[in-house]
């Protein structure tokens, strides 16, 4: 996310490639306006579009105690990790009755075993109360 930047957005689409695992990601970011406005009224004078105070980008470890600083700043809990993001992504997606095929596309997991381990709880409640809607509507 850090070296994420507009040389990335192609027709409404944000195409990446995660440096970890090296799986390439296209995002539909055109499916989220508000996305797009923000990015839009975003300085687009740098490569990334998150950067230090310098303009210069920031480094894995640099951005995650920034992040932490902010997150202290808005009063958050100190289990809100930058890291977090991806696994509350997931969860959003999996109580939305995402697939987890779908949840691996947008989160570029390469094994469905890892989407699980992320959307585990978030099925576990979702499915629960349409089992028991179901119920409720046969009888």
């Amino acid at each position: 996310m850090i070296r994420m930047g507009r040389q990335h957005i192609h027709n409404g689409w944000l195409d990446v490639k995660q440096q970890k695992t090296g799986t390439e990601l296209s995002l539909p970011i055109f499916k989220v306006p508000e996305l797009l406005a923000i990015i839009d009224a975003t300085p687009s004078e740098h490569l990334t579009f998150l950067t230090k105070d310098s303009g210069k980008p920031y480094g894995p470890t640099e951005f995650s105690g920034q992040f932490r600083s902010w997150c202290d700043e808005a009063g958050l809990p100190k289990g809100c990790t930058f890291h977090g993001l991806r696994a509350t992504g997931c969860t959003r997606l999996a109580d939305a009755g995402r697939s987890a095929h779908e949840i691996a596309a947008w989160s570029g997991h390469l094994s469905l075993k890892e989407v699980e381990r992320y959307t585990k709880s978030a099925d576990q409640k979702r499915l629960a109360v349409q089992a028991v809607a179901r119920a409720a509507a046969n009888v």
